[in-house]
């Protein structure tokens, strides 16, 4: 078991992102973090040496979110009123962001766009994504990848989707001037 302790040490990172993605709630991560810990030192005899420990230890953590889910269907939501927020979130920011997600997603080139779009709206796995697009999957991994990257470069401003205060024409407007500029300063290279 002592052999045990740093290898488990090294998963809490990956433990609490995996928690704070099913949770959302950075407190009930960390508890469940602490019960998925506290469950796997408890039963650290069943994990056998050489198998994935990571894998043991998301699936304990999986199923402990999945015993509580059930648990407060059974005894109904249990709000705590210092948590409770008395005003009304902000309604404006989402479209904006969407706006952008637009934006950026129609900037895209079509494979691409299309890699994201059948695999992160419609669902699809990889292997359907290749066999709809006929390509090999590599393809389908590469043309996500930088999707991926380009987006996120025109989110965060490196390539730009207009800030949120910019009007529609604006952002379009915007959107062509940078593409002028790199096509330009391509063009000088």
């Amino acid at each position: 078991m002592n052999a045990l302790l740093p290898l488990i040490g090294a998963e809490i990172p990956r433990l609490r992102r995996y928690a704070l993605a099913l949770l959302r709630d950075g407190d009930s991560a960390d508890d469940l973090v602490q019960d998925t810990l506290l469950r796997a030192l408890e039963r650290s005899q069943l994990w056998e040496a050489g198998t994935n420990l990571r894998a043991w230890l998301f699936t304990i953590m999986h199923n402990n979110y999945v015993n509580g889910v059930r648990r407060s269907v059974r005894q109904g939501k249990k709000v705590n009123p210092d948590h409770v927020a008395l005003a009304v979130a902000p309604t404006q920011v989402w479209p904006l962001v969407m706006r952008d997600l637009d934006l950026a997603l129609a900037r895209l080139p079509d494979e691409q766009r299309s890699t994201v779009w059948l695999i992160g709206v419609d669902g699809m796995t990889y292997e359907e994504t290749a066999q709809i697009s006929s390509v090999p999957i590599g393809t389908v991994r590469s043309r996500l990848c930088r999707a991926r990257e380009r987006m996120r470069e025109m989110l965060d401003g490196e390539d730009a989707v207009p800030d949120a205060g910019a009007s529609e024409g604006n952002a379009i407007a915007a959107l062509s001037q940078r593409e002028s500029r790199a096509a330009a300063s391509d063009r000088s290279v």
